[in-house]
């Protein structure tokens, strides 16, 4: 059985952190890219970040960029989005993905949802004061 699941949001006030895990079982990460999208309220779902199975390549969404910081411990079968100085529009369900990667793909990663494959339940995130 092959799922992902998100944990570790919450209610912060605005400029605060949190950091979200995204862990895996029943398969390994190791030779997949996984992506974190997110889907405010009455919005479409968008990419927010992605790391490649290598850990060699992210990829942040302008409005996250050096804010947000994707990692992977794949010794651990999971990924993490560290959340930092927290705006109120980022309010939102998140969620990660995760897309098996074939030789030579090992540097790819997608901020594209239509990319993946396994999804999280999402957890909410929300700022506010």
């Amino acid at each position: 059985q092959l799922q992902l699941v998100e944990s570790g949001g919450g209610l912060v006030q605005p400029g605060g952190s949190l950091r979200l895990s995204c862990a895996a079982s029943g398969f390994t990460l190791d030779y997949y890219a996984i992506g974190w999208f997110r889907q405010a309220p009455g919005k479409e779902r968008k990419g927010v970040s992605c790391i490649s199975s290598s850990a060699d390549n992210t990829y942040y969404a302008d409005s996250v960029k050096g804010r947000f910081t994707i990692s992977r411990d794949n010794a651990k079968n999971t990924v993490y989005l560290q959340m930092n100085s927290l705006k109120p529009e980022d309010t939102a369900v998140y969620y990660c993905a995760a897309v098996r990667i074939g030789p030579g793909g090992w540097s790819w990663c997608s901020p594209s949802e239509y990319e993946y494959e396994y999804w999280g339940q999402g957890t909410q995130v929300t700022v506010s004061s």
